[in-house]
């Protein structure tokens, strides 16, 4: 089994945003960060989710996938394969569609205090997109 953790971090509500994930093959981990453009908070959360589903797509492929997260919102709407939230709509029809990449994928919501490495990663990549020292 798979154990991704995913974070999202934004600079205003909607605002720049960027996601943080941790991906543990036994005791392999991985981290990546990613700039995700102008997001609304729980947008930027799916967001995160697809970005960690497509990285684990092509090396994971039909592996068991454990995603954990801090969004409430995310996880639930994920469990239950269901929203009313237009703007959520087309974020669950493409981790759907990843979803078929796996042979079984769950969510798991978890504290804030049990995901700081993936909240750490966003925040710091949010953070490094806004620096002026960027080129």
């Amino acid at each position: 089994m798979i154990e991704v953790y995913t974070d999202a971090a934004c600079n205003g509500d909607p605002g720049m945003s960027a996601a943080g994930i941790i991906i543990k093959n036994n005791q392999q981990i991985e981290a990546h960060q990613f700039s995700l453009g102008i997001w609304t908070n729980h947008e930027a959360e799916f967001h995160a989710i697809i970005r960690a589903l497509d990285l684990c797509k092509d090396k994971y492929p039909g592996q068991i996938i454990s995603v954990r997260s801090d969004s409430k919102i995310a996880v639930d709407t994920l469990d239950n394969q269901h929203t009313k939230n237009e703007k959520f709509l087309p974020l669950l029809q493409k981790v759907l569609e990843l979803e078929k990449k796996f042979s079984y994928v769950f969510y798991k919501w978890i504290p804030e205090k049990q995901n700081k490495n993936a909240d750490k990663l966003a925040k710091d990549c949010l953070q490094a997109a806004q620096s002026p020292d960027q080129p």
